[in-house]
């Protein structure tokens, strides 16, 4: 009995030790912002707004968060609608090696990072007139994330009944109404998935901005947040605090969105 009762207040301390190693970074996040003067230490907030019109004043922080949202909107846009399409073909169609491609794309997609491929992507933008272009930036970055988008969205496809498409072609629908009134319907929590995990990648990614957009009114918030520093080098913590918290809502407003309506059970639209 005595072993029993040490294990689990050993257990619990565990626990409690990991959740205040996770909990003490989130909290000095809440409560710095609102801090006359924040420091690296949590406290008490004095509820000031003061810093929050400071981040007002700058020229380029709240313009990021703009840039942050065009780049991954479009290329999380984008990524669900090709990965649909490839998944799609690559679940009904029935070819030799199709498994074999897709996991060489998979395979080639995680050795070949974009650090790795940095130079070649950077001379190709160069080559083709995309450097400084957040449209490019997007294709770029789709270019990265589409492999593993199709092989993920591959299993949401074909966990899908044939059945309902072949009702569909009796009545004389198209394969493109096939897809958006049969299957995109069935496979809605697959893509609520494949966007929330493009955007994530987007949002934080910092190489492929700071190289590929010069100019500085185009780059995202992952990159302003770097600059963030007083003329010492020092951390501005004002407006590093209040930018971080800013910077943080539209994921945890996306994460609740997505929770609240599929619940992230991700098998399909199909009740089972």
């Amino acid at each position: 009995m005595t072993r029993f009762v040490l294990g689990r207040i050993g257990f619990y301390t565990f626990v409690a030790v990991v959740l205040a190693f996770f909990s003490v970074p989130l909290l000095w996040l809440l409560t710095a912002p609102f801090t006359d003067t924040p420091t690296y230490r949590v406290k008490f907030p004095d509820f000031t707004v003061a810093n929050f019109a400071a981040m007002w004043e700058h020229p380029y922080a709240l313009g990021s968060l703009g840039n942050s949202l065009i780049l991954a909107i479009g290329t999380a846009v984008i990524v669900v609608a090709l990965a649909a399409l490839a998944a799609y073909a690559l679940s009904r169609v029935r070819m030799p090696g199709r498994d074999a491609l897709l996991y060489t794309l998979l395979l080639l997609s995680s050795i070949i990072t974009g650090t790795a491929a940095m130079v070649p992507l950077f001379q190709l933008a160069v080559t083709v007139g995309l450097i400084d272009s957040q449209f490019g930036l997007i294709l770029i970055m789709t270019g990265g994330l589409l492999p593993a988008a199709i092989f993920m969205l591959k299993d949401f496809m074909d966990s899908t009944p044939k059945s309902y498409e072949e009702s569909a072609r009796v009545f004389g629908a198209s394969p493109l109404q096939i897809v958006r009134h049969v299957v995109v319907p069935l496979v809605r929590p697959g893509l609520a998935t494949i966007a929330v995990w493009a955007v994530a990648n987007v949002w934080g990614n910092f190489l492929m901005p700071y190289l590929l957009l010069s100019d500085v009114e185009k780059q995202p918030a992952a990159v302003i947040m770097y600059t963030l520093y007083t003329e010492g080098g020092q951390a501005n913590l004002r407006l590093l605090s209040t930018f971080g918290l800013l910077y943080s809502i539209p994921v945890v407003l996306m994460y609740l969105f997505v929770s609240k309506k599929y619940g992230f059970r991700f098998h399909g639209g199909i009740k089972r």
